[in-house]
C-alpha cells in the first residue's frame, strides 16, 4: 500500500499515513495530534520493490 507524507498547518506535526488510493481519494485526512484538517501532502520519494530472482 501506498504511505502518504503530511503536514499540519496548524501544529506543525509531519506524519505518514499509510492507506489505499481508494481510501485517499474518499476519506479526510486529519492531523493525529491536534485533530485539524488543515493538512498538507509532502512531496516524498518511493521504492520499487520487485520480485526478481538472480
Amino acid at each position: 500500500m501506498p504511505t502518504y507524507e503530511y503536514r499540519c498547518e496548524a501544529c506543525k506535526e509531519e506524519f505518514t499515513i499509510i492507506m489505499t488510493f481508494a481510501e485517499r481519494e474518499s476519506s479526510k485526512v486529519t492531523c493525529p495530534k491536534c485533530q485539524s484538517d488543515k493538512v498538507v501532502q509532502l512531496i516524498s520519494s518511493f521504492i520499487a520493490k520487485t520480485a526478481r530472482k538472480s
